[in-house]
């Protein structure tokens, strides 16, 4: 069975890609990708499908799962396994020139589909509201 597994993060959303020889058919937690929500961040994943070229999917089934975080960072999280994940099953399966242009392109498009963005949330600290800002401060 040739199927390669990865992952992408984003903040708290961690997405699962599980890629295999098929029919070209991409699925996000047993939904197809057109009906992934909110519309507008749909594109955000098709753009790692349509900089590689269509043809490249045309014959892998890919099944991702994705929870943790929000929608915006559901979105990325499921880019970047959609994108490390055809890169993982290229090395694996096809050939390493073929694996290299891939990720050539996509490095030069966007480096946060193939490289994890390590921000994380800070946390609270005492005598303020949040992670920076003080209690205003008052004299009377």
């Amino acid at each position: 069975m040739e199927a390669a597994q990865t992952y992408g993060r984003k903040k708290n959303a961690t997405a699962v890609a599980y890629v295999k020889r098929g029919k070209g058919m991409i699925r996000i937690n047993g939904h197809p990708l057109e009906l992934l929500e909110p519309e507008i961040l749909r594109f955000k994943v098709y753009e790692a499908i349509l900089i590689v070229g269509e043809d490249k999917f045309a014959g892998l089934d890919i099944r991702v799962r994705v929870k943790g975080g929000g929608h915006t960072s559901q979105v990325y999280a499921i880019r970047q396994a959609i994108a490390k994940g055809i890169v993982a099953f290229y090395q694996k399966f096809v050939d390493e020139a073929s694996k290299k242009e891939i990720k050539d392109i996509l490095v030069a498009y966007d480096r946060s589909l193939l490289v994890a963005d390590p921000r994380r949330c800070e946390p609270k600290k005492f005598g303020g509201p949040g992670a920076r800002a003080r209690f205003q401060k008052s004299y009377r």
